[in-house]
């Protein structure tokens, strides 16, 4: 009896002692954060004007309009740098009155920059973006790293595509279909 107890005490604190390691380490900082109203959506990450001033970018993707806004606080002065923007119709070569979805989140590029990600579902594209000084003069811009497609072409013969059928009713006009929502990015 008193060697499984010795060896209930020694697990015990080995596993206590494993526990004060993991949970232990410090956590790398984190400052990122995503919402959603309505027709718009706003994320936050860090942006390197100065590599010596840590400063934090805002995105807002505006459906409305169909712009991705950016700008930067300018921690000395307490105020907003200015807005810079992208035409996110043109970007991801959205059709007139086309049902649109967009995604966003930043990411961690290096220290001191975060990267936008942005994915719309309907099209299948993916574009990383940053946000940066504005070298033409005063301000921030936004600049375009990449543009992809997620979407690579159909499933594989004998594979059912995701969600079960090929195309839905509604999709296909059929019985049972809804008029598509209104969209603020049909133009």
């Amino acid at each position: 009896m008193r060697g499984v107890l010795g060896g209930l005490a020694a697990g015990l604190g080995i596993g206590a002692f494993a526990a004060v390691l993991v949970l232990g380490q410090p956590k790398a900082a984190s400052a990122g954060s995503n919402d959603r109203h309505e027709d718009f959506v706003m994320t936050t990450g860090a942006v390197q004007l100065n590599p010596r001033v840590q400063s934090d970018g805002v995105w807002l993707l505006d459906y409305k309009s169909g712009k991705l806004l950016g700008t930067v606080i300018d921690k000395a002065q307490g105020k907003i740098v200015g807005w810079a923007e992208v035409d996110l119709v043109s970007e991801f070569e959205v059709a007139p009155k086309q049902d649109v979805h967009f995604l966003m989140t930043t990411g961690w590029v290096s220290s001191g920059q975060s990267a936008l990600y942005v994915a719309e579902t309907t099209t299948g594209k993916f574009g990383v973006y940053t946000m940066g000084a504005n070298e033409a003069g005063g301000g921030v811009a936004i600049r375009r790293h990449d543009m992809t497609s997620f979407r690579q072409g159909q499933p594989k013969a004998g594979l059912p595509a995701l969600g079960g059928a090929a195309e839905p009713p509604a999709a296909a006009g059929g019985a049972g279909a809804k008029p598509a929502a209104t969209d603020p990015m049909k133009k």
